[in-house]
Protein backbone atom coordinates (compact mmCIF):
# COMPACT_ATOMS: atom_id res chain seq x y z
CA UNK A 1 0.00 0.00 0.00
CA UNK A 2 1.39 3.56 0.51
CA UNK A 3 4.52 4.20 2.23
CA UNK A 4 5.25 6.18 4.75
CA UNK A 5 8.48 2.85 5.45
CA UNK A 6 15.19 -2.29 13.20
CA UNK A 7 18.23 -1.87 14.44
CA UNK A 8 19.84 -4.99 14.46
CA UNK A 9 20.03 -4.89 17.80
CA UNK A 10 18.15 -3.98 20.97
CA UNK A 11 20.69 -1.60 21.82
CA UNK A 12 19.21 2.04 23.09
CA UNK A 13 15.43 0.12 23.66
CA UNK A 14 15.57 1.53 27.60
CA UNK A 15 12.52 0.19 28.87
CA UNK A 16 10.06 2.84 29.76
CA UNK A 17 9.90 3.75 33.72
CA UNK A 18 8.08 1.10 35.68
CA UNK A 19 5.26 2.34 37.71
CA UNK A 20 2.73 0.36 40.05
CA UNK A 21 -0.36 -1.02 38.18
CA UNK A 22 -2.85 1.32 38.13
CA UNK A 23 -5.99 -1.51 37.52
CA UNK A 24 -8.35 0.84 35.46
CA UNK A 25 -6.96 2.94 32.97
CA UNK A 26 -2.76 3.44 33.78
CA UNK A 27 -1.84 7.03 32.41
CA UNK A 28 -4.85 10.34 32.44
CA UNK A 29 -5.12 11.20 29.18
CA UNK A 30 -5.36 14.54 30.30
CA UNK A 31 -2.63 15.38 32.46
CA UNK A 32 -0.36 14.37 29.76
CA UNK A 33 -1.53 16.58 27.33
CA UNK A 34 -2.03 19.55 29.88
CA UNK A 35 2.01 18.39 31.08
CA UNK A 36 3.15 18.21 27.64
CA UNK A 37 1.61 21.64 26.40
CA UNK A 38 3.04 23.16 29.25
CA UNK A 39 6.40 21.86 28.38
CA UNK A 40 6.77 22.75 25.21
CA UNK A 41 5.87 26.27 26.27
CA UNK A 42 8.45 26.58 28.44
CA UNK A 43 11.13 25.54 26.20
CA UNK A 44 11.44 21.45 26.73
CA UNK A 45 10.01 18.55 28.67
CA UNK A 46 11.30 18.60 32.48
CA UNK A 47 11.54 15.77 33.90
CA UNK A 48 8.28 15.06 36.45
CA UNK A 49 6.16 17.67 34.14
CA UNK A 50 4.19 15.67 32.21
CA UNK A 51 3.79 13.24 34.58
CA UNK A 52 3.79 12.94 38.51
CA UNK A 53 6.10 9.84 39.86
CA UNK A 54 8.06 9.48 36.81
CA UNK A 55 10.96 8.62 38.39
CA UNK A 56 11.78 4.57 38.44
CA UNK A 57 9.78 2.75 41.06
CA UNK A 58 11.50 0.33 43.46
CA UNK A 59 11.95 -3.19 41.62
CA UNK A 60 8.36 -5.13 42.86
CA UNK A 61 6.88 -8.48 42.43
CA UNK A 62 4.09 -8.94 40.20
CA UNK A 63 2.01 -11.98 39.86
CA UNK A 64 -0.26 -12.32 36.53
CA UNK A 65 -3.37 -14.98 36.19
CA UNK A 66 -5.80 -15.83 33.69
CA UNK A 67 -8.22 -18.63 32.49
CA UNK A 68 -5.98 -19.29 29.34
CA UNK A 69 -2.47 -18.57 27.86
CA UNK A 70 -1.70 -18.75 24.40
CA UNK A 71 1.60 -20.58 23.51
CA UNK A 72 2.52 -18.42 20.50
CA UNK A 73 5.18 -20.67 19.36
CA UNK A 74 3.70 -23.83 19.76
CA UNK A 75 -0.02 -22.95 19.08
CA UNK A 76 -1.31 -24.94 22.71
CA UNK A 77 -3.47 -23.14 25.17
CA UNK A 78 -2.32 -23.42 28.91
CA UNK A 79 -5.16 -23.60 31.32
CA UNK A 80 -5.08 -21.29 34.40
CA UNK A 81 -1.35 -19.79 33.47
CA UNK A 82 0.93 -17.77 36.19
CA UNK A 83 3.30 -15.54 35.11
CA UNK A 84 5.72 -14.02 37.90
CA UNK A 85 7.54 -10.81 36.69
CA UNK A 86 10.08 -9.12 38.73
CA UNK A 87 11.47 -5.77 38.06
CA UNK A 88 9.31 -5.50 34.54
CA UNK A 89 10.70 -8.60 33.32
CA UNK A 90 9.25 -12.09 33.09
CA UNK A 91 11.04 -14.14 35.39
CA UNK A 92 9.22 -18.10 35.82
CA UNK A 93 6.13 -19.07 33.74
CA UNK A 94 4.12 -21.67 35.02
CA UNK A 95 0.37 -22.77 36.04
CA UNK A 96 -1.39 -21.18 39.41
CA UNK A 97 -0.69 -25.03 40.55
CA UNK A 98 2.65 -25.29 40.09
CA UNK A 99 3.73 -21.50 40.63
CA UNK A 100 2.57 -19.95 43.73
CA UNK A 101 2.33 -16.45 44.31
CA UNK A 102 5.03 -15.29 46.73
CA UNK A 103 4.59 -13.49 49.53
CA UNK A 104 3.61 -10.00 49.04
CA UNK A 105 4.03 -10.02 45.26
CA UNK A 106 1.38 -7.85 43.33
CA UNK A 107 -1.63 -9.56 41.96
CA UNK A 108 -3.05 -8.98 38.51
CA UNK A 109 -5.74 -11.62 38.05
CA UNK A 110 -7.72 -11.87 35.03
CA UNK A 111 -10.27 -14.66 35.27
CA UNK A 112 -12.22 -15.58 32.36
CA UNK A 113 -9.37 -13.99 29.57
CA UNK A 114 -6.97 -15.53 27.46
CA UNK A 115 -3.30 -14.06 28.12
CA UNK A 116 -1.21 -13.49 25.25
CA UNK A 117 2.21 -11.57 24.39
CA UNK A 118 2.14 -7.89 23.86
CA UNK A 119 1.28 -7.31 20.08
CA UNK A 120 4.16 -6.29 17.20
CA UNK A 121 3.03 -3.73 14.60
CA UNK A 122 6.17 -3.51 11.88
CA UNK A 123 4.78 -0.70 9.95
CA UNK A 124 3.30 2.28 11.48
CA UNK A 125 3.49 6.22 10.96
CA UNK A 126 2.52 7.79 14.64
CA UNK A 127 3.40 11.11 13.34
CA UNK A 128 0.68 10.87 10.64
CA UNK A 129 -3.16 11.25 11.21
CA UNK A 130 -5.52 9.75 9.10
CA UNK A 131 -7.79 12.70 8.32
CA UNK A 132 -4.82 14.63 6.84
CA UNK A 133 -3.83 13.27 3.53
CA UNK A 134 -2.77 15.26 0.77
CA UNK A 135 -2.34 19.34 0.83
CA UNK A 136 -3.69 18.99 4.19
CA UNK A 137 0.10 17.58 5.46
CA UNK A 138 1.43 20.83 4.19
CA UNK A 139 -0.29 22.86 7.09
CA UNK A 140 1.53 20.67 9.76
CA UNK A 141 5.01 21.69 11.23
CA UNK A 142 7.31 19.26 13.43
CA UNK A 143 5.53 20.25 16.90
CA UNK A 144 2.34 19.19 15.66
CA UNK A 145 3.96 16.04 14.20
CA UNK A 146 5.62 15.60 17.45
CA UNK A 147 2.36 15.84 19.50
CA UNK A 148 0.39 13.61 16.98
CA UNK A 149 3.05 11.05 17.78
CA UNK A 150 2.17 11.21 21.71
CA UNK A 151 -1.31 10.98 21.23
CA UNK A 152 -0.93 8.27 18.92
CA UNK A 153 1.60 6.43 21.10
CA UNK A 154 -1.07 6.20 23.61
CA UNK A 155 -3.61 4.97 21.35
CA UNK A 156 -1.62 2.07 19.65
CA UNK A 157 -0.34 1.16 22.90
CA UNK A 158 -4.24 0.60 24.18
CA UNK A 159 -4.89 -1.21 21.26
CA UNK A 160 -2.34 -4.16 22.26
CA UNK A 161 0.56 -3.03 20.61
CA UNK A 162 3.04 -2.92 23.11
CA UNK A 163 6.13 -2.82 20.18
CA UNK A 164 5.88 -0.91 17.09
CA UNK A 165 8.34 0.06 14.45
CA UNK A 166 7.92 3.61 13.06
CA UNK A 167 8.94 3.59 9.37
CA UNK A 168 9.02 7.54 8.43
CA UNK A 169 8.43 10.39 10.39
CA UNK A 170 10.07 13.81 9.35
CA UNK A 171 12.06 16.38 11.52
CA UNK A 172 13.09 13.24 13.58
CA UNK A 173 9.65 13.63 15.17
CA UNK A 174 9.63 9.93 15.82
CA UNK A 175 12.66 9.78 17.75
CA UNK A 176 11.48 12.45 20.20
CA UNK A 177 8.65 10.64 21.09
CA UNK A 178 10.24 7.54 21.43
CA UNK A 179 12.92 8.83 23.56
CA UNK A 180 9.77 10.69 25.95
CA UNK A 181 8.64 6.77 25.99
CA UNK A 182 11.34 5.67 27.35
CA UNK A 183 11.93 8.36 29.92
CA UNK A 184 8.51 7.86 31.15
CA UNK A 185 6.91 10.90 30.47
CA UNK A 186 4.16 9.89 27.53
CA UNK A 187 2.79 6.45 27.52
CA UNK A 188 3.85 4.48 24.42
CA UNK A 189 4.77 1.54 22.97
CA UNK A 190 8.30 0.09 22.92
CA UNK A 191 9.62 2.22 19.14
CA UNK A 192 12.16 1.36 17.08
CA UNK A 193 12.02 4.47 14.62
CA UNK A 194 13.75 5.83 11.03
CA UNK A 195 13.77 9.52 11.25
CA UNK A 196 13.68 10.59 7.32
CA UNK A 197 13.21 8.33 4.93
CA UNK A 198 16.07 7.77 2.31
CA UNK A 199 14.24 8.42 -1.20
CA UNK A 200 15.30 9.26 -4.97
CA UNK A 201 14.91 12.94 -5.92
CA UNK A 202 11.18 13.43 -7.13
CA UNK A 203 10.35 10.24 -5.93
CA UNK A 204 8.10 8.91 -3.08
CA UNK A 205 9.02 10.25 -0.10
CA UNK A 206 10.10 13.56 -1.21
CA UNK A 207 8.44 16.87 -0.82
CA UNK A 208 6.76 16.24 -4.38
CA UNK A 209 3.77 18.53 -3.22
CA UNK A 210 5.39 21.81 -3.42
CA UNK A 211 5.62 23.68 -6.87
CA UNK A 212 8.83 24.95 -8.47
CA UNK A 213 8.57 27.90 -6.54
CA UNK A 214 8.49 26.60 -3.54
CA UNK A 215 11.78 24.20 -4.29
CA UNK A 216 12.12 21.69 -1.40
CA UNK A 217 13.76 18.17 -0.72
CA UNK A 218 12.81 15.83 1.42
CA UNK A 219 15.37 15.31 4.54
CA UNK A 220 15.92 11.92 3.48
CA UNK A 221 16.60 13.10 -0.35
CA UNK A 222 20.12 11.92 -2.46
CA UNK A 223 21.51 10.77 -5.59
CA UNK A 224 23.90 8.06 -5.48
CA UNK A 225 25.12 5.18 -3.32
CA UNK A 226 27.90 7.57 -1.28
CA UNK A 227 25.36 10.41 -1.08
CA UNK A 228 22.36 7.65 0.43
CA UNK A 229 25.37 6.37 2.15
CA UNK A 230 25.82 9.18 4.22
CA UNK A 231 22.55 10.05 4.67
CA UNK A 232 22.81 6.35 6.30
CA UNK A 233 25.18 7.99 9.16
CA UNK A 234 23.34 11.51 9.16
CA UNK A 235 20.11 9.33 10.41
CA UNK A 236 21.99 7.30 12.85
CA UNK A 237 23.52 10.44 14.09
CA UNK A 238 20.19 12.09 15.11
CA UNK A 239 18.69 8.65 16.72
CA UNK A 240 17.15 6.45 14.43
CA UNK A 241 17.82 3.24 14.27
CA UNK A 242 16.66 1.19 12.05
CA UNK A 243 16.94 3.04 8.34
CA UNK A 244 13.53 3.12 5.73
CA UNK A 245 14.30 3.31 2.12
CA UNK A 246 11.75 3.69 -0.50
CA UNK A 247 12.81 1.41 -3.40
CA UNK A 248 10.14 2.09 -5.65
CA UNK A 249 6.87 5.05 -6.25
CA UNK A 250 4.05 4.80 -3.87
CA UNK A 251 0.34 5.05 -3.95
CA UNK A 252 0.02 8.30 -1.55
CA UNK A 253 2.95 10.23 -3.49
CA UNK A 254 2.10 12.77 -6.51
CA UNK A 255 3.83 11.93 -9.54
CA UNK A 256 4.93 8.61 -8.92
CA UNK A 257 4.36 5.51 -10.43
CA UNK A 258 3.83 3.11 -8.01
CA UNK A 259 5.37 -0.52 -9.44
CA UNK A 260 8.42 2.05 -10.89
CA UNK A 261 11.69 1.35 -9.48
CA UNK A 262 13.39 4.96 -7.78
CA UNK A 263 16.63 3.64 -6.15
CA UNK A 264 19.28 1.76 -7.97
CA UNK A 265 20.31 -1.83 -6.66
CA UNK A 266 23.75 -0.07 -6.39
CA UNK A 267 22.72 2.68 -4.30
CA UNK A 268 20.56 0.16 -2.06
CA UNK A 269 23.07 -1.85 -1.74
CA UNK A 270 25.37 0.82 -0.59
CA UNK A 271 23.10 2.04 2.21
CA UNK A 272 21.91 -1.72 3.20
CA UNK A 273 26.08 -1.83 3.58
CA UNK A 274 26.03 1.57 5.69
CA UNK A 275 23.54 0.42 7.60
CA UNK A 276 24.45 -3.60 8.31
CA UNK A 277 27.87 -2.30 9.32
CA UNK A 278 26.37 0.09 12.16
CA UNK A 279 23.97 -2.59 13.48
CA UNK A 280 21.13 -1.47 11.88
CA UNK A 281 18.42 -2.94 10.08
CA UNK A 282 16.66 -1.63 6.84
CA UNK A 283 12.94 -1.53 5.93
CA UNK A 284 12.84 -1.36 1.50
CA UNK A 285 9.13 0.34 0.48
CA UNK A 286 8.45 -1.32 -2.36
CA UNK A 287 5.70 -2.06 -4.73
CA UNK A 288 6.95 -3.49 -7.88
CA UNK A 289 8.67 -6.30 -9.22
CA UNK A 290 11.93 -4.90 -9.94
CA UNK A 291 12.29 -2.99 -7.38
CA UNK A 292 11.34 -5.61 -5.15
CA UNK A 293 13.84 -7.85 -6.81
CA UNK A 294 16.43 -4.84 -6.43
CA UNK A 295 16.11 -4.56 -2.81
CA UNK A 296 15.89 -8.32 -1.97
CA UNK A 297 19.60 -8.99 -3.43
CA UNK A 298 20.74 -5.81 -2.32
CA UNK A 299 19.90 -6.95 1.26
CA UNK A 300 17.62 -5.81 3.11
CA UNK A 301 15.82 -6.85 5.88
CA UNK A 302 12.44 -6.20 5.01
CA UNK A 303 9.95 -5.30 2.24
CA UNK A 304 7.40 -2.94 3.06
CA UNK A 305 3.69 -3.45 0.83
CA UNK A 306 5.11 -6.09 -1.51
CA UNK A 307 2.27 -5.35 -3.92
CA UNK A 308 2.99 -7.03 -7.15
CA UNK A 309 5.06 -10.28 -6.79
CA UNK A 310 5.67 -12.25 -9.27
CA UNK A 311 6.94 -16.49 -8.61
CA UNK A 312 10.84 -15.11 -8.94
CA UNK A 313 10.40 -12.48 -6.92
CA UNK A 314 8.52 -14.56 -4.16
CA UNK A 315 11.38 -17.77 -4.45
CA UNK A 316 13.97 -14.69 -4.09
CA UNK A 317 12.74 -13.75 -0.82
CA UNK A 318 12.00 -16.96 0.36
CA UNK A 319 15.77 -18.18 -1.14
CA UNK A 320 17.11 -15.10 1.10
CA UNK A 321 15.14 -15.14 4.06
CA UNK A 322 13.38 -11.63 3.40
CA UNK A 323 10.36 -10.97 5.36
CA UNK A 324 7.46 -9.60 3.54
CA UNK A 325 5.21 -6.65 5.31
CA UNK A 326 2.39 -6.61 3.61
CA UNK A 327 -0.62 -4.32 4.80
CA UNK A 328 -4.10 -5.69 3.34
CA UNK A 329 -6.06 -3.85 5.68
CA UNK A 330 -5.62 -0.46 4.85
CA UNK A 331 -6.90 -0.64 0.83
CA UNK A 332 -10.57 -0.92 2.40
CA UNK A 333 -9.98 2.62 4.27
CA UNK A 334 -8.16 4.05 1.38
CA UNK A 335 -11.34 3.45 -1.20
CA UNK A 336 -13.79 4.20 1.32
CA UNK A 337 -13.22 7.03 3.85
CA UNK A 338 -9.45 8.42 1.40
CA UNK A 339 -11.37 11.20 -0.47
CA UNK A 340 -12.71 12.91 2.56
CA UNK A 341 -9.48 12.54 4.20
CA UNK A 342 -7.97 14.45 1.46
CA UNK A 343 -6.08 11.47 -0.53
CA UNK A 344 -5.42 12.81 -4.09
CA UNK A 345 -7.35 11.81 -6.89
CA UNK A 346 -4.21 9.78 -8.63
CA UNK A 347 -3.57 8.37 -5.30
CA UNK A 348 -7.11 6.83 -5.03
CA UNK A 349 -6.84 5.46 -8.98
CA UNK A 350 -3.11 3.92 -7.94
CA UNK A 351 -4.94 2.13 -4.97
CA UNK A 352 -8.07 0.54 -7.21
CA UNK A 353 -4.70 -0.74 -9.13
CA UNK A 354 -2.79 -1.91 -6.06
CA UNK A 355 -5.35 -3.15 -3.47
CA UNK A 356 -6.64 -6.43 -4.88
CA UNK A 357 -3.62 -7.62 -6.68
CA UNK A 358 -1.54 -7.31 -3.06
CA UNK A 359 -3.82 -9.20 -1.59
CA UNK A 360 -3.36 -12.10 -4.29
CA UNK A 361 0.77 -11.68 -3.63
CA UNK A 362 -0.06 -12.01 0.30
CA UNK A 363 -1.99 -15.39 -0.68
CA UNK A 364 1.00 -16.75 -3.06
CA UNK A 365 3.60 -15.96 -0.67
CA UNK A 366 1.91 -17.59 2.30
CA UNK A 367 1.40 -20.76 -0.04
CA UNK A 368 5.16 -20.87 -0.67
CA UNK A 369 6.15 -20.12 3.04
CA UNK A 370 8.06 -16.84 2.63
CA UNK A 371 8.35 -15.28 6.01
CA UNK A 372 5.36 -12.51 6.69
CA UNK A 373 5.01 -10.46 9.36
CA UNK A 374 2.23 -7.89 10.65
CA UNK A 375 2.45 -4.14 9.38
CA UNK A 376 -0.31 -2.53 9.15
CA UNK A 377 0.73 1.41 7.91
CA UNK A 378 -1.47 2.70 10.76
CA UNK A 379 -1.82 6.60 10.11
CA UNK A 380 -2.83 6.16 6.43
CA UNK A 381 -5.99 4.87 8.53
CA UNK A 382 -7.02 5.26 12.33
CA UNK A 383 -4.03 4.73 14.81
CA UNK A 384 -5.36 1.93 17.24
CA UNK A 385 -7.15 0.24 14.16
CA UNK A 386 -4.61 -1.96 13.99
CA UNK A 387 -5.59 -5.34 14.64
CA UNK A 388 -8.32 -4.93 11.81
CA UNK A 389 -5.24 -6.45 9.71
CA UNK A 390 -5.73 -9.92 11.55
CA UNK A 391 -9.20 -11.27 10.26
CA UNK A 392 -7.71 -10.24 6.33
CA UNK A 393 -4.45 -11.97 6.68
CA UNK A 394 -6.41 -15.13 7.84
CA UNK A 395 -9.40 -14.12 5.05
CA UNK A 396 -6.29 -14.19 2.32
CA UNK A 397 -4.09 -17.14 3.69
CA UNK A 398 -3.24 -17.51 7.09
CA UNK A 399 -4.39 -19.43 9.84
CA UNK A 400 -5.27 -17.36 13.32
CA UNK A 401 -2.15 -18.86 14.74
CA UNK A 402 0.13 -18.39 11.82
CA UNK A 403 -1.47 -14.52 11.62
CA UNK A 404 -0.74 -13.88 15.53
CA UNK A 405 3.06 -15.57 15.32
CA UNK A 406 3.47 -12.30 12.04
CA UNK A 407 2.63 -10.29 15.21
CA UNK A 408 4.57 -12.11 17.98
CA UNK A 409 7.41 -14.26 17.35
CA UNK A 410 7.93 -13.63 13.67
CA UNK A 411 7.86 -9.78 14.27
CA UNK A 412 10.08 -10.22 17.17
CA UNK A 413 12.80 -12.21 15.35
CA UNK A 414 12.63 -9.62 12.26
CA UNK A 415 13.45 -7.01 14.83
CA UNK A 416 16.71 -9.16 16.27
CA UNK A 417 14.92 -8.69 19.53
CA UNK A 418 13.77 -12.41 19.86
CA UNK A 419 14.92 -12.22 23.88
CA UNK A 420 13.48 -9.15 24.58
CA UNK A 421 9.99 -9.26 23.29
CA UNK A 422 7.32 -11.63 20.97
CA UNK A 423 6.52 -14.26 23.70
CA UNK A 424 5.60 -14.90 27.08
CA UNK A 425 9.27 -16.42 28.47
CA UNK A 426 11.51 -16.01 30.99
CA UNK A 427 14.17 -12.73 30.53
CA UNK A 428 11.48 -11.30 27.93
CA UNK A 429 9.76 -8.01 28.93
CA UNK A 430 6.59 -8.71 30.64
CA UNK A 431 4.36 -7.48 27.59
CA UNK A 432 0.98 -9.29 27.50
CA UNK A 433 -2.95 -8.53 26.55
CA UNK A 434 -5.79 -10.23 27.74
CA UNK A 435 -9.29 -11.27 25.39
CA UNK A 436 -12.44 -12.32 26.14
CA UNK A 437 -12.13 -14.86 23.72
CA UNK A 438 -9.92 -18.01 22.22
CA UNK A 439 -8.45 -16.23 19.48
CA UNK A 440 -7.60 -19.12 17.40
CA UNK A 441 -11.46 -19.55 17.28
CA UNK A 442 -12.42 -16.07 16.55
CA UNK A 443 -9.64 -13.91 15.07
CA UNK A 444 -11.33 -10.61 15.50
CA UNK A 445 -11.48 -10.68 19.12
CA UNK A 446 -8.01 -8.89 18.84
CA UNK A 447 -9.68 -5.47 17.55
CA UNK A 448 -11.37 -5.03 21.11
CA UNK A 449 -8.44 -6.07 23.74
CA UNK A 450 -9.98 -5.36 27.26
CA UNK A 451 -6.77 -5.30 29.26
CA UNK A 452 -2.96 -4.45 28.48
CA UNK A 453 -0.15 -4.95 30.08
CA UNK A 454 3.64 -3.51 29.44
CA UNK A 455 6.80 -3.94 31.27
CA UNK A 456 4.27 -6.00 34.47
CA UNK A 457 2.47 -2.86 34.95
CA UNK A 458 -1.30 -2.53 33.77
CA UNK A 459 -1.79 0.16 30.98
CA UNK A 460 -5.34 -0.39 30.20
CA UNK A 461 -8.13 -2.35 32.29
CA UNK A 462 -11.48 -1.78 30.80
CA UNK A 463 -13.10 -5.26 32.05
Amino acid sequence: MPSACPSGSSAGLVPSVLRRPRPRGGFRRGSVLRGLAAALLTGGLLAGSVLTGAAPAAAETVYITADRMLDVRSGGMVARPAVLVEDGRVAKVGTVTDLPAPQGATRIDLPGLTLLPGLIDMHVHLTSRHDLHGYRRLTRNATDLAIDGVVNARTTLEAGFTTVRNLGAGSFADVAVKRAVEEGRVPGPRLIVSGPPLSALGGHGDANLMPYDLQREAEGVATGPWALAEKVRYNRKFGADVIKIMATGGVLSKGTEVGAQQLTEEEMAAIVKEAHMLGMKVAAHAHGNAGIKAAIRAGVDTVEHASFLDAEAIALAKKNGTVLAMDIYNTEFILGEGEKAGILPESLAKERTVGQTQRTSFGEAVKAGVKLTFGSDAGVYPHGWNAKQFSRMVKFGMTPLQAIQAATVVAADALGMAEEVGSIAPGRYADMVAVAADPLADIATLETIPVVIKGGEVVKDVR
